[in-house]
């Protein structure tokens, strides 16, 4: 590698580093070695095809925005992409690609000119302006997985999509924790009716950007046109409602526009993290308009939601997951949907990387950087090892179905300690010793509470177990 490629290089990750996660930014970019620099064309290597092409699909815009900040306008990137590894006597055996050779089409939705217009210089919309709806095509209800914990907020948002500013579900309110899909939903939503027959503007904003967007019209003497812009919307979506909360004059701008859309049976959809009656610094007449439409929870997604969740994500990459492994993942990681895609996004470019099948070994360990229970290393694997020790009786029976008294009382205790020490679900500590439900695991509860009431030796060697796990969590 030449020391002025790994420069120019290194001031890219600068720039990529400010526009991605950190958990992306450590799995797809820290992997890459720059090769050579000619003039302002950038060779970075690659660990195998699939990495090259997800960056091309994935991060194509992050790309060039680095290479253009750190080599200018002409500035090229090119990918050395490893093949064979080779070994000692054999080099690697590498293919290059110039960027955009695979994923250029999907990543050009938008062309510069259309990214450096500004809506606010114009006060009535144009073709090309309609097309800006800030919607990715990827979300749609096609890809979105109904099960118990989303099904009302689903067949509401399907119901807006047929009849925009029609049906009584106007405004429609989706509320739910971090990463159960709130954005996905009301983006399948907007790309429905806009890839629908009638010619409707769709509009999709997070409210930070609404409210940037309004102080900036502001600072330009600009508000008419803002306000005019928006009153021509047919369906606008705002994302996360909750950050408005405290910023009067953008709640006094925004209570205007939505009034004017409703009249007009314009259809407005929201996003929160929480109810409208709790919502905290908002004004209680725009909260009563809230209160209009339809207000939809999504919750977190069940077993089986998680389990299709991963099948979909597995036959949109085009990749086999074993049985097994599905659902150890879908017992494990029972908290949101973004959590869940991000460690699959991690599994697979684990297999990639290393070149390996994925399998439950290998799921177990990538887990085990991204989970907090298990980065404490009192996971449920570490405890059923401890208790099956300290018991004198074999990991494996700890799982199996036996109904020996000793061997009875050493899972009780295991599960005892899982509730006590990890974060998983009862259904999930049961599916780690042998597929048991949850309602085995309240009775170990009970069964081991009980007994530490009763006999003095068993409660002696609960906690003295209870000291080895203490210390391995500080």
């Amino acid at each position: 590698m030449s020391s002025e490629a790994s420069a120019v290089w290194n001031e890219c990750l600068r720039v990529i580093e400010q526009h991605v996660n950190e958990q992306s930014f450590s799995t797809w970019f820290k992997p890459i070695n720059p090769v050579k620099l000619e003039g302002t064309s950038l060779t970075i290597q690659v660990p195998s095809q699939f990495f090259y092409e997800w960056l091309e699909d994935n991060y194509i815009q992050e790309l060039k925005l680095a290479i253009k900040t750190v080599l200018g306008q002409s500035g090229r990137l090119e990918y050395a992409v490893v093949v064979d590894r080779g070994n000692s006597a054999n080099q690697p055996y590498v293919v290059s690609y110039p960027q955009g050779n695979h994923g250029a089409k999907k990543a050009s939705n938008t062309s510069e000119q259309d990214q450096k217009k500004s809506p606010f210089q114009m006060e009535s919309l144009a073709d090309d302006m309609v097309m800006q709806s800030n919607l990715n095509p990827n979300y749609t209800f096609s890809t979105y997985i109904e099960g118990d914990c989303n099904r009302l907020a689903r067949s509401a948002g399907f119901a807006v999509a047929t009849k925009p500013g029609i049906t009584s579900f106007n405004p429609l309110m989706v509320y739910g924790g971090v990463g159960l899909g709130k954005t996905h939903l009301v983006q399948a939503i907007g790309n429905e009716i806009k890839n629908g027959p009638e010619d409707k503007f769709v509009l999709y904003v997070s409210s930070e950007k609404f409210v940037n967007q309004f102080m900036d019209s502001i600072k330009d003497g600009n508000v008419k046109s803002f306000t005019n812009f928006y009153m021509q919307v047919d369906v606008l979506i705002i994302d996360d409602i909750q950050f408005l909360a405290g910023k009067d004059r953008t709640q006094e701008m925004f209570f205007h526009i939505f009034n004017h859309l409703h009249q007009n049976k314009k259809q407005i959809i929201m996003t929160s993290d929480c109810p409208p009656r709790d919502l905290k610094g908002l004004e209680e007449r725009l909260l009563s308009r809230f209160k209009w439409g339809l207000t939809a929870d999504l919750q977190m997604p069940d077993f089986e939601t998680r389990v299709a969740i991963i099948r979909r994500k597995m036959q949109s990459e085009g990749i086999f997951i074993p049985d097994d492994v599905v659902e150890y993942l879908a017992y494990t990681v029972d908290t949101n949907v973004r959590e869940l895609e991000g460690i699959l996004i991690s599994l697979i470019a684990h297999a990639s990387l290393n070149r390996v099948e994925i399998d439950l070994q290998l799921a177990k360990s990538v887990m085990k950087n991204i989970i907090k229970d298990i980065e404490t290393e009192v996971g449920i694997d570490f405890i059923q090892k401890t208790v099956a020790e300290y018991f004198g009786i074999e990991l494996d029976d700890l799982k199996a179905k036996t109904r020996k008294k000793e061997i009875v009382i050493a899972r009780q205790v295991a599960m005892y300690f899982s509730k006590e020490f990890t974060n998983h679900s009862l259904k999930s500590i049961g599916y780690h010793f042998g597929g048991r439900d949850h309602s085995t695991v309240i009775h170990a509860l009970t069964t081991v509470n009980d007994m530490m009431d009763t006999d003095t030796n068993f409660k002696n060697s609960v906690n003295e177990l209870k000291k080895k796990f203490k210390m391995r969590s500080y």
